[in-house]
């Protein structure tokens, strides 16, 4: 099996077609000038609910409480030998690497780990699909979040043609059971999924491609999935129409502005752990036009 990110398809040369809002638009990610209907609707792409982002000092301010909030919470589990593991996915660009540091960044990294897995070894590809990440899974008092996980064969892999239509197929029948068994364990399970328009990945992607400090994020599955927007789009929604339980729900959040989407992502987790000492003032409520559970709460957001 390839990796996604490794092993993909060559770029796509000179500007793309895409049909965005039924018109056709032309995307050039050789030319350094983002074109305005991009910088128009990056933000409010795919029917996201503000018009700005969030003002840069009260997402300090809240952050660090939170953050605050995080410490205790790992204390807790080191005592009680607790486990928590959260997955991230989303599109390429969603934000879920920066996510990540901002939940991750105070916490003791001797017990709280991350895990964003290469291309698996002849080995690994000898073995049963989940064994490699069961391998990364918490022991007693951890915290554990994985930066793309198991449902790359959800998505990435059967879009880009890196497993067989079978292969995919029993991905989503056996990974509901696979869960089912985490939660029976006792492990505290989150699934993000981190949603953004089409515009905001664009501009996200252009930004990658022209930052001197950005631009090895910047590969050719990018370019190529440019024009499988809405390949993903279905991969998507088959994956949250098999493997969104009761028991292991999809928590998605809006993230065209990655500074509501870190919060709204940090405060369900806190919400959800019975930590002592919790401060439930510091944490806040929940902004429920950003996050929720569920295709239902997806709706029609590309």
């Amino acid at each position: 099996m390839k990796n996604p990110k490794e092993d993909a398809a060559a770029p796509v040369p000179g500007p793309l077609k895409i049909h965005i809002d039924g018109k056709e638009r032309e995307f050039d990610i050789e030319d350094p000038k983002l074109p305005d209907w991009v910088e128009d609707n990056k933000l409010t792409a795919g029917g996201y609910p503000y018009d700005k982002k969030m003002n840069s000092e009260e997402y300090d301010e809240t952050l660090e409480r939170l953050q605050i909030e995080l410490v205790k919470a790992q204390a807790w589990l080191q005592s009680t030998g607790k486990r928590v593991m959260s997955l991230f996915e989303g599109r390429d660009a969603a934000g879920k690497g920066g996510t990540i540091f901002a939940l991750r960044q105070y916490m003791n990294p001797r017990t709280a780990r991350n895990v964003a897995l290469t291309k698996p070894s002849p080995t690994e590809l000898g073995q049963w699909y989940f064994q490699r990440y069961v391998a990364h899974f918490p022991t007693s008092g951890e915290f554990v979040t994985f930066d793309r996980s198991w449902y790359n064969r959800a998505g990435v892999e059967p879009v880009m043609g890196f497993c067989t239509p079978e292969q995919h197929q029993k991905f989503l029948d056996e990974t509901p059971y696979f869960e089912r068994m985490i939660c029976n364990e006792g492990i505290h399970f989150f699934k993000f999924w981190l949603n953004i328009g089409r515009e905001t990945q664009l501009e996200r992607f252009h930004d990658r491609r022209w930052s001197p400090l950005k631009s090895w994020k910047f590969s050719p599955i990018d370019i190529a999935g440019i024009s499988k927007w809405d390949d993903y789009t279905k991969a998507r929604d088959l994956m949250f129409e098999r493997t969104h339980k009761e028991f292991s729900p999809w928590i998605i959040v809006r993230a065209n502005d990655k500074r509501r989407a870190r919060l709204a992502v940090i405060r369900r987790i806190l919400l959800s752990l019975p930590y002592g000492g919790r401060d439930l003032d510091a944490i806040g409520k929940e902004d429920r036009k950003i996050i929720g559970e569920g295709p239902s709460f997806l709706g029609t957001q590309g």
